[in-house]
């Protein structure tokens, strides 16, 4: 029977700034292939369509490889998705967790848009709710993201794979 426990909190805040430094590589291919397809000339021409494009692209890698249980970055740091009993995730799961994951930072910047403010506040402002929203899982019973727990999915230690 898996350990339904979850990961240190460091872990897998460690795993989730990993996975952001990989997603720099998908958002890099995706934007050429986006720019090329569409003839984009300029950075900010076409951006509202690039941002949906890039969704879409993430919504993809994450419901992909959360189906299969890790993502690269959750294999590096032993971490796997599964459902609540423990068992792999399916797509359509996998698809609500990612859009439940947003919450991360929706309403950050939601709340900053209002307002003329400076990269510097906007980042303080997203990395502060980041924190908050990382620490609200200790009020979760099983230490869950309370994204995890409304998509019926969570996040457990996770074995490597021999070699």
């Amino acid at each position: 029977m898996t350990d339904l426990t979850a990961p240190a909190i460091k872990r897998r805040m460690a795993c989730w700034l990993y996975e952001g430094m990989l997603m720099f590589g998908v958002v890099f291919i995706s934007g050429y292939l986006f720019s090329t397809l569409s003839q984009t000339r300029h950075a900010l021409d076409n951006r509202h369509a690039l941002q949906a494009f890039l969704f879409v692209v993430f919504g993809i890698y994450f419901t992909w490889f959360w189906a299969k249980g890790q993502t690269l970055a959750m294999k590096t740091w032993n971490i796997r998705v599964v459902d609540r009993q423990g068992l792999a995730i399916s797509q359509t799961r996998a698809l609500g967790r990612y859009a439940l994951s947003w919450v991360w930072l929706i309403p950050p910047l939601g709340a900053v848009a209002p307002f003329n403010l400076s990269v510097g506040e906007i980042a303080v402002i997203v990395l502060g709710w980041v924190a908050v929203w990382a620490l609200l899982s200790r009020f979760h019973p099983q230490g869950q993201f309370w994204h995890d727990a409304w998509a019926g999915t969570r996040l457990v230690h996770s074995e490597p794979l021999s070699r």
